[in-house]
């Protein structure tokens, strides 16, 4: 498991830029098929056997964002969860997304 999910969420509070591709690179490469899309926001879309399953992983999740204080964006359907993250106060990624993706990750896991 990539100890980017033993880090806790740093608040961010703006001012400061989004990461660039060369630093987002080495993050991403800790975390397991997330996609970055337009070095803006990373997703990955995680599958269940039936909604319950689906619901009750979302629920988890809300539970760790609110401990992190760093708050995905989810799309719930039958049987899959895709989970959306980037830094809104920025408009863009902080190592924080990247800490937030690797505890869904051991979450999905356990």
């Amino acid at each position: 498991m990539t100890q980017l999910a033993e880090k806790k969420c740093v608040p961010c509070r703006g001012g400061i830029p989004p990461l660039s591709a060369e630093e987002i690179k080495p993050l991403w490469e800790q975390v397991d098929s997330w996609e970055i899309v337009e070095n803006h926001h990373i997703r990955k879309t995680f599958k269940f056997k039936d909604f319950k399953t689906a619901l009750d992983f979302v629920n988890q999740v809300g539970e760790i964002a609110e401990e992190e204080g760093h708050h995905p964006d989810f799309y719930l359907a039958w049987g899959k969860v895709e989970v959306k993250t980037w830094t809104h106060k920025i408009n863009g990624l902080t190592e924080s997304d990247f800490i937030l993706a690797a505890k869904v990750d051991r979450a999905y896991i356990s």
